[in-house]
């Protein structure tokens, strides 16, 4: 007796066709589970045995053999349960229906009710292109499946309602498919520019970073606003599309950090702690390659706080993501690919007591300590920062009464009317539609600089003793300050500015 049902294993993002095979012959009682099976896979035996006898059926004697194909491809996770449970209900005709194009995904307990995995989204996405249309998956699950478009998923609760399901004893509705839009619309976040008194210089660098995509770095003693400032990037960056949200669901789901609502609606903000890993920021694992921090950032930001007190090598692993906007994990098992295009935003001291240079505070470092402090930084990852801030305290006149700082969705119209101009600039250009992502061949096309910025933009180069890629990212901000001011020639007030925030790294 021999049945065969699908399922899908994830590789990344990208999902792959499973079969489940299983043959029951004639032998010495045994269950066998092949095709590179991990051990969350091979512990499936027991939660099979139990659920099969939990949900009135008969687990037959005899020698099973289950074999997950292709059998080159290294199975992981819990979801393989419920196919090899139906395949093993179908050889043993127990179960006496066709399952030709269902997808089966789904945890079994003990007791044969279902339990929600990850990554049902990016599963179900690789699964329609391929052409399949029906799937089945735990109830959990149903909030994620709802926004994939073109499906027919039914979520289910146990291993006997599926059963129903197949052999059409009971009715069951497919999920309800829920609208983004809708779902957008409750998205609140907690910070606003108008909560940042004064300021003025570090906001208007704030709205260029966003309104370019470029990374900036703040510096200044504590209590000047830092972390504030990082916190209102996302309420002024362009609302998530639907397809931008996709792509960042597919990354939560396979790490297990979706919300009740089953999709992200909101730009993610990742801040982790100085003392992550490696491994943490940029995904890893011996044997499930999980995605890391730069990745959970993806169209989001990525907020370093106290960007020294990190370890010098987990920085310098932010070089290479950084230019490439994705991130490539390789192990012995195989190599996966993650999207990272993130802004990073990172904040620091400029001393170790936090004072060097304010107006408001003594500082008590001496200047050996003050550049052991700074040469934890490297140059080559501040040569990636485009906009580095100088900021100092506020004067207690600015932080008194209501004051009239502009709002979030003040900033956030200039800023998405700057991201109009760029889309259209750059339509059909492969390299993305923001400032940020501009190759050499798209500067020399789209940032071409008369004699006078030319003259300017030597004279910084050559005071500052800045490097190339300094100079490229001078350009790619002069475009965005350009942009801002609706002038499709860039003039020498904006070669500037843009110079202006390159003087920390040489200082």
């Amino acid at each position: 007796m021999f049945s065969k049902v699908l399922s899908f294993a994830l590789s990344g993002l990208e999902g792959v066709c499973v079969e489940i095979e299983t043959d029951i012959g004639k032998g010495l009682v045994a269950y066998d589970l092949v095709g590179l099976p991990d051990a969350a896979v091979k512990e499936s035996k027991e939660r099979v045995r139990a659920a099969v006898k939990n949900s009135a059926f008969v687990f037959p004697p005899k020698k099973i053999t289950v074999n997950l194909a292709p059998a080159d491809i290294k199975k992981e996770g819990s979801q393989y349960d419920l196919p090899i449970a139906v395949s093993l209900l179908k050889a043993s005709d127990q179960l006496l229906c066709s399952t030709d194009g269902i997808i089966f995904l789904g945890e079994l307990a003990l007791d044969g009710a279902l339990r929600p995995v990850t990554g049902i989204l990016p599963l179900l996405i690789s699964a329609r292109d391929r052409g399949f249309k029906r799937f089945v998956v735990p109830r959990e699950n149903a909030a994620e499946a709802s926004y994939i478009m073109g499906t027919e998923v039914y979520a289910l609760s146990s291993l006997k309602e599926v059963t129903e399901f197949l052999e059409g004893a009971r009715e069951f509705s497919p999920v309800v498919h829920n609208s983004f839009t809708a779902a957008a619309k409750n998205a609140v976040y907690d910070c606003d520019m108008s909560f940042v008194r004064g300021q003025k210089v570090a906001k208007r660098a704030l709205e260029i970073a966003v309104a370019g995509g470029h990374n900036i770095l703040f510096v200044g003693p504590p209590g000047s606003g830092k972390t504030l400032l990082a916190r209102c990037i996302p309420t002024i960056m362009p609302d998530l599309t639907f397809a931008e949200a996709l792509e960042v669901t597919k990354i939560h789901s396979v790490a297990g950090e979706l919300s009740e609502e089953g999709i992200v609606t909101m730009r993610p903000f990742r801040t982790p702690h100085h003392t992550a890993t490696t491994v943490s920021l940029c995904g890893g694992g011996h044997t499930h390659i999980r995605p890391g921090e730069i990745s959970m950032a993806h169209k989001g930001v990525l907020f370093l706080d106290e960007l020294p007190e990190y370890h010098r090598h987990t920085l310098e692993s932010l070089r290479q993501p950084l230019e490439d906007k994705k991130i490539t994990i390789t192990r012995s098992g195989g190599a996966v690919t993650f999207p990272a295009d993130f802004m990073l935003c990172a904040s620091m001291n400029p001393c170790p007591c936090g004072n060097y240079g304010s107006a408001y505070g003594i500082c008590t470092c001496t200047p050996s300590q003050i550049a052991r402090y700074r040469d934890k930084i490297s140059g080559p990852l501040l040569d990636r920062i485009d906009l580095q801030v100088e900021v100092d305290g506020v004067k207690y006149e600015y932080l008194e009464g209501d004051g009239n700082e502009e709002t979030s969705a003040t900033v956030k119209k200039r800023v998405e009317t700057a991201r109009a101009i760029q889309r259209e600039r750059y339509r059909g250009e492969k390299t993305g539609t923001i400032n940020a992502n501009l190759g050499e061949r798209q500067i020399k096309k789209y940032c071409a600089l008369s004699a006078e910025c030319e003259n300017v933009l030597r004279t910084a180069y050559e005071s500052l003793k800045l490097s190339a890629r300094a100079r490229t990212r001078i350009i790619k901000v002069a475009r965005t300050i350009a942009d801002l001011e609706f002038s499709e020639e860039i003039k020498p007030a904006h070669i500037l500015e843009a110079a202006s925030y390159r003087s920390y790294d040489k200082s």
